[in-house]
Order: structure tokens, then C-alpha cells, then sequence
């Protein structure tokens, strides 16, 4: 089978009162509204998700050996950087869906990282060291930088990066019904030849 044809077979009122209660309730109120200015103020900004067609953050980090992962170093292939936790249903559902695919594309052509949201590492170091734990590479996000840098408030918020290093694709609270049309486009940013290729020819060294 194909690689292109993969995907195919697989939802006023204020207070009452006179004049002076009035004159007594509006500063009382605006004197809240600015304490909450100030408290909100004092957050740092959350910064917006990259947009399609942006270089989106390039460093993701360290991989479990403690290598450092950068996407620039992946240009040319097409990259998947998705953000899950164990108690998201969707994330669950599209890790083994994404493992496969790249086992069968090959990571000559494409690169999976499943960046853990929130998670203490331990928890999630057990989790993926199940037999039969989808086979990707796991990264973990300790204090939340990397989710802040990509406008992470949510999972799962998978971001699809193209061959040139631009964001082709962002996809943000999906469910699991969505995840045939999103794997079509992983295999649409990918090159013809390698689309047109058998399945697995690129593990098997074709």
C-alpha cells in the first residue's frame, strides 16, 4: 500500500437607592476593577500559539539521553510537534495513530515529538516505558517554558511544521473524529516521491 492512499483506508442592574448610595457604590467598584487591572498586570503574558506560515520556537529542549532537540535540525522533513497528557482521551487516541505513521513514512521524512504537558517526569517516564507504549520521541516540559512559548492552554494542540520550517498546520482541542483529516494533511506536506513510496520502505532501507 501507498503512503498517499494511507489515510483513506484507516460540537443594569445597579444598587438601588438615592443620589449619595450611588456616589458611595461607583467608587467602591471602580476601586476593584483597578486592583484587578493591577493583578491581572502583574501575570506574564501568555504568548499566542504560532500561526501558520511562522518559524515557530525552534528549541524543544532535551530528549530523554539528554540531547538537545532543535527543530532546525529537522528541516526538510516534515516535524510534529504535539503537546498530550495521560488523562487526555484525544491525545491518547492519536499517539499510537502517530507512532505508526512514522514508522511506516519513515523518519527520513518525518519527525513525531510528544511534548508531555504538566506532568511530573516520573509519572510520565513509567508510563512510556509500557511494552506497549506507542514508540515516539518523548520529551517532557518541566515549569511549562516550551507550552508558554507555544500558547499551550489546552490539549491536545498538535502543530504540524512543513519541510521549509513554516507552520503548515495547528490544530487545537480536536477530537478523535478529526484525526483522518489531519493525518492527510501530515501526508499531503510530505514529497511526492516519498508519498508514492510502498509503506515502510524506508524502514526496510528501500
Amino acid at each position: 500500500m501507498r503512503i498517499a492512499g494511507m489515510v483513506r483506508n484507516t460540537r443594569a442592574d445597579g444598587p438601588l437607592g438615592n443620589t449619595r448610595m450611588m456616589d458611595t457604590w461607583i467608587p467602591h467598584r471602580m476601586r476593584a476593577w483597578a486592583i484587578a487591572g493591577l493583578l491581572l498586570a502583574a501575570i506574564p503574558a501568555w504568548a499566542a500559539p504560532p500561526a501558520r506560515g511562522d518559524v515557530p520556537p525552534q528549541a524543544l529542549g532535551n530528549d530523554r539521553k539528554g540531547n538537545a532537540v532543535n527543530l532546525a535540525d529537522q528541516r526538510g522533513k516534515v516535524v510534529i510537534v504535539t503537546f498530550w497528557a495521560s488523562w487526555c482521551g484525544p491525545c491518547r487516541k492519536e499517539l499510537p495513530i502517530l507512532a505508526h505513521l512514522q514508522q511506516v513514512v519513515g523518519e527520513d521524512a518525518l519527525k513525531v515529538y510528544a511534548v508531555n504537558w504538566g506532568e511530573p517526569r516520573l509519572e510520565v517516564s513509567r508510563l512510556i516505558r509500557q511494552r506497549d507504549w506507542p514508540k515516539l520521541e518523548y520529551l517532557h516540559d518541566p515549569g511549562g517554558a516550551l507550552a508558554e512559548q507555544f500558547g499551550i492552554v489546552a490539549v491536545p494542540h498538535m502543530f504540524i511544521v512543513g519541510r521549509d520550517g513554516t507552520l503548515a498546520h495547528a490544530h487545537r482541542g480536536y477530537s478523535e473524529a478529526s484525526l483522518t483529516r489531519i493525518m492527510q494533511q501530515v501526508i499531503d506536506a510530505l514529497p511526492e516521491e516519498v508519498r508514492n513510496r510502498e509503506a515502510g520502505a524506508a524502514a526496510l532501507g528501500h
